[in-house]
């Protein structure tokens, strides 16, 4: 498995923990929104939510164990995850102060302050790893007789407590190096003023992944390095007497992070949501919504930055660079406020009658800035890079030309997702060319022997709409948001038994009975030609998800007319923003799509322009696009038009009329039968 793959692993497994941010930032904020001032300390309500929180925040790093651990198992058994817990509380224990103290036989004051730190989120996702390995080895290992009881499961705790002892030993010694460097780090930029301040915020941000930040902080905030900053700031008055803060510099390293958390990261929550397929919208919706409350009135920012830092890095650096930037900007210009927990608007309100507070409130219009900032670079780089955020599971090739293709929830063979499961295991060749089984949002994430022992055909026609050889061993299947539950019933299935390779003989079989009676049944509604031009028949259209029926059945036309005409009577559902495809619902619930070209997604609306809005009743043969074809046809990939019946399924087909050259509101394409 090359490291690409592994780190892919490494990152779905991460969001097992993750998942559990926005419950704790959510408890938290309403606790803090609840009790301002004392955070608890006046309110028995508030202080359950706030420690209810606070038992999950505080305890990130084993959390992390355990998720990784499981989330990287091959079996996603609760046995993986009791190993990677196992396997941190030996590894902090050891590495605890007082335990290096007893080891290395020094006195407790001379131990570095490193391991004061060694609770951490990187320690976490080390044990987690490491105890996924050893389970996924040694789970199924069988013992001599008179140990059998501690064979299998039960053998890997007691590995994983042993290689953590050599983990420790091999940490006393790197992490002082690599905690001194971050104080290292933080001293020689101490002087740098401003500037200084934005690189610790780019900084502060980037090791977050790796739960260093914390060391980092130290430096910063606390009198590690002689800044004190957050200490100083809380001082208030009385800093300010003994000389120790300074009107306008005390809380630099604090104030810049406002806009950033209470307005910056809830702008990219909603490009994220802007970004995403509409179908998981709702899903993304969720934790975008949850996320951003937690990061405007707490600053607790990791559900939002743990949703894209490793399904989409680029946009983690880009958001650390704006971090720096905001950062250095209040430094700058001396808009100072400061925090005790985190930078939200709780804080924000509590620090602003705190002396040192300089023109606080210009953090606030700073704020709107970044919010419109973020969400303009974080829906570019999303759009023009394709990036993987949340809901943006794409099909085959990456993305079907800008249209959402979906697994046809009504096409499975059978109504038990058992036997769903069992031909697809059959589908990829068995369960002799399955080595794993993993699951994301929308896809089924496959290790095999050999991919090309993959059916593609039969893959498909079970309700896949692609398939992803990323290379002989690794296969993706994009199934729709049912992804996960087909994964854990071709667990089920495979559990049971074996299960044979499909033939050709049952491929041909399965197929048959997945397709309609054609021409026959009552005509229910007949479709115009959109378009003068040639007819094409669909399976020559040079597009998967169109020549394979994925989208639904119908047509295809190359044009030879410059305007689109509504090929039936109803409303237009949806016109996407580059004008190459929209979709209209009939009266008699027809769902029709009108599909200008292949891969003219990418040519961001050049050629195409709008004649009807989206929502509007449109007659047939109406206007609906105009047509630069002498563009089009000199820059798209291929101008080949399908006209597609997206819910072809709840009828019984279409009957092709039309042969040869059609004109546009006159030629009779097709009936869809009932």
């Amino acid at each position: 498995m090359n490291i690409l793959n592994y780190l892919q692993r490494v990152g779905r497994a991460l969001m097992v923990p993750v998942a559990t941010l926005p419950a704790a930032a959510i408890l938290m904020g309403i606790g803090y929104w609840i009790d301002p001032l004392g955070w608890g300390a006046d309110n028995a309500l508030a202080a359950l939510l706030i420690k209810s929180g606070e038992a999950i925040i505080k305890n990130m790093p084993s959390l992390f164990a355990i998720g990784v651990a499981y989330g990287m198992s091959k079996d996603k058994d609760g046995a993986a995850a009791l190993t990677g817990f196992v396997g941190f509380l030996v590894l902090t224990t050891l590495c605890s102060p007082a335990a290096v103290s007893l080891i290395l036989g020094i006195p407790i004051d001379d131990v570095p302050k490193a391991f004061s730190k060694i609770d951490n989120q990187f320690v976490g996702i080390l044990v987690g790893v490491i105890s996924a390995e050893l389970y996924n080895r040694f789970s199924s290992v069988e013992l001599p007789k008179a140990l059998s009881f501690f064979s299998g499961r039960r053998l890997v705790p007691i590995l994983t407590s042993f290689l953590m002892i050599l983990v420790a030993f091999i940490l006393m010694y790197v992490w002082p190096v690599v905690y001194n460097a971050l104080v290292t780090f933080g001293e020689s930029i101490k002087d740098l003023g401003a500037t200084g301040a934005g690189i610790y915020a780019f900084f502060n941000r980037l090791l977050i992944p790796v739960g260093l930040h914390h060391a980092l902080n130290s430096v910063f905030w606390f009198d590690v390095a002689g800044i004190n900053d957050i200490p100083n700031f809380l001082g208030g008055q009385k800093s300010i007497i003994d000389g120790t803060a300074i009107v306008g510099i005390t809380g630099r390293y604090q104030a810049g992070f406002f806009p950033v958390m209470m307005f910056g990261l809830p702008g990219a929550a909603l490009a994220m949501y802007h970004c995403a397929r509409p179908e998981n919208r709702v899903k993304v919706a969720g934790i975008m919504i949850a996320g951003s409350f937690a990061a405007f009135f707490t600053g607790i920012t990791e559900p939002l930055e743990f949703a894209f830092m490793f399904v989409a890095p680029v946009l983690y650096v880009l958001h650390a660079i704006l971090t720096g930037i905001s950062v250095f900007i209040a430094a700058t210009m001396q808009w100072i406020a400061g925090f005790g927990f985190s930078a939200g608007l709780v804080d924000m309100v509590l620090s602003s009658r705190n002396p040192l507070a300089t023109h606080w409130y210009m953090l606030i219009p700073q704020g709107l800035v970044f919010f419109c900032l973020y969400y303009a670079v974080f829906r570019f780089t999303i759009k023009k890079f394709n990036l993987m955020t949340p809901g943006r599971e794409l099909a085959a090739d990456g993305e079907t030309d800008g249209y959402d293709v979906d697994v046809n929830e009504n096409g499975k063979t059978t109504g038990d997702i058992h036997s769903e499961a069992h031909q697809y295991v059959a589908a990829i060749g068995g369960s002799d060319n399955l080595a794993g089984i993993d699951a994301c949002i929308t896809r089924l994430r496959l290790s095999v022997k050999n991919a090309d022992q993959v059916n593609d055909s039969l893959v498909k026609h079970l309700g896949a709409s692609g398939i992803i050889r990323l290379n002989k061993q690794s296969v993706q299947i994009i199934v729709g948001t049912r992804a996960e539950l087909i994964a854990s019933a071709m667990r089920d299935v495979l559990a049971k038994g074996p299960i044979a390779a499909v033939t050709e003989s049952h491929q041909s079989e399965t197929i048959s009975k997945k397709k309609k009676v054609e021409n026959k049944g009552e005509v229910l509604l007949t479709l115009i030609a959109p378009i003068s031009g040639q007819l094409i028949d669909l399976k020559e259209v040079p597009d998967e998800a169109f020549s394979n029926k994925i989208v639904g059945d119908g047509i295809a036309i190359k044009p030879t007319s410059n305007i689109v005409l509504a090929p039936a009577s109803g409303t237009i559902v949806k016109i996407f923003d580059t004008n190459h495809a929209f979709c209209i619902e009939t009266e008699e619930g027809v769902e029709l799509i009108v599909h200008l070209g292949i891969d003219t997604v990418s040519l961001n609306g050049k050629g195409f322009k709008r004649l009807m809005n989206e929502g509007t009743a449109v007659k047939v043969g109406e206007p609906v696009l105009s047509l630069d074809l002498d563009y089009l046809n000199a820059n798209a990939k291929s101008m080949i038009s399908p006209v597609i019946v997206s819910n072809i399924d709840d009828y019984i087909g279409v009957n092709i009329l039309a042969r040869g050259p059609v004109e546009a509101g006159q030629t009779k394409l097709f009936d869809i039968l009932r």
